[in-house]
């Protein structure tokens, strides 16, 4: 009798077990995906867990907590060299996760500061670095990266949680924290979106409002077999490089006006300045901003609009109906007037957003804001540091 199916499946298992040996590490991926919740995870009983791990000499990789540990050498030596480091450099890691990148990136760097919100994950890294001897080139936050104050950095280097991509570019690219580069291992329909260019199908707000700041480079893609576990989707290669000089416009305003025009980015300009509740909402914020300049207020401010996405055009708040209700038809249809007048006399009635460059934008923008026109009531000087007011997305 014939064994050799079995010694066939015993050699393929060993060699397995060999493989996750040599990384030190074992994985159990969650089957859920979404928003990470500790009670969605396998062996809920810490008591449990820890005596598994304990035993197995191993920890856990979620898939719902965006662990995906990249394990490809070449795609890590090639992460690094194109990051352009010097040995004086500061890197800003973000989810370093086991110290794959960490380890190639304190050998050609002065430091590295690594954010890591999961505590397991930080004791490996410790140990690794340690075991490498570079434990005195690296600090490591155990914080919400989210949440956290950054420390002065050089570049960011790091392969993020797909899941707060779009928050932590804003945080980067607005942040006060200056910068040379950022390379960043995004989600590969992310990237496309990142550098999605006028006319384009993938071009959206999160586009227009990062090439404001900053340019964005591709660099290559990466098959999602290069990860460990596996994800569902493929992922890609970016840098992003703060520009040297910025427009010269409010943030908070160019926040809420490109908000305004991409809340349907397929839809003419003209009949997205045209709504009724649109047009209502202009004659108010010029009229709160008027009063503003001339008595800065001292209660609640009103914002354009700052969740529209052209969903709700007939329903109407209860201080809506209120200045609706003290507000003239004739009054109305002169500012309507004047909105599809500028719209007109400069040529962006017909216009798509999809189809608008910045420079065009901007110069849309600044005709609204010199007849009176805003979108945002908040007359101040630019703020770059408040990540969560220039949210892209």
């Amino acid at each position: 009798m014939l064994f050799k199916p079995k010694s066939v499946r015993t050699h393929f298992f060993g060699l397995i077990f060999f493989q996750n040996y040599k990384r030190n590490l074992w994985v159990k991926p969650s089957h859920r995906y979404g928003k990470y919740n500790e009670e969605d995870d396998d062996d809920k009983d810490p008591k449990l867990r820890n005596t598994k791990e304990n035993q197995l000499d191993h920890f856990y990789l979620y898939k719902s907590k965006g662990q995906h540990l990249l394990t490809n050498t070449r795609i890590l030596d090639a992460i690094v060299r194109r990051s352009n480091i010097k040995p004086t450099d500061t890197v800003l890691e973000i989810g370093p996760g086991t110290g794959n990148l960490t380890v190639k990136l304190l050998e050609a760097a002065e430091k590295v500061v690594a954010v890591e919100i999961d505590k397991r994950m930080v004791d490996v890294l410790h140990k690794r670095v340690a075991e490498n001897g570079l434990q005195e080139r690296l600090n490591v936050i155990c914080k919400d990266a989210m949440k956290v104050e950054f420390p002065q950095f050089d570049l960011v280097v790091a392969n993020i949680p797909y899941g707060i991509s779009s928050p932590l570019i804003a945080k980067l690219v607005y942040g006060r924290n200056p910068f040379r580069s950022a390379t960043l291992l995004l989600q590969k329909e992310f990237a496309r979106r990142l550098l999605a260019e006028p006319g384009d199908s993938e071009f959206n707000r999160l586009a227009v409002n990062v090439n404001l700041v900053a340019d964005v480079e591709f660099v290559m893609d990466v098959s999602k077999r290069e990860f460990l576990p596996c994800p569902k989707v493929d992922s890609s290669v970016v840098i992003i490089r703060p520009k040297p000089e910025l427009p010269d416009v409010n943030l908070n305003e160019w926040r809420a006006f490109t908000r305004t025009c991409f809340g349907k980015k397929n839809k003419t300009l003209g009949a997205t300045f045209k709504q009724k509740k649109k047009v209502m909402q202009l004659l108010k914020l010029a009229k709160t901003t008027s009063l503003n300049k001339e008595n800065p207020p001292t209660g609640n401010n009103y914002e354009c609009d700052e969740s529209y996405d052209g969903k709700y055009e007939d329903e109407d708040t209860d201080g809506e109906e209120c200045f609706a209700s003290s507000t003239s038809d004739l009054e109305m249809n002169l500012f309507k007037e004047k909105i599809v007048g500028i719209l007109r006399k400069s040529g962006f009635e017909d216009k798509r957003p999809s189809k608008v460059s910045n420079e065009d934008l901007l110069h849309l923008l600044s005709l609204f804001n010199q007849a009176g026109i805003y979108f945002h009531d908040h007359i101040k000087p630019n703020d770059l540091g408040n990540a969560n007011a220039a949210y892209l997305s």
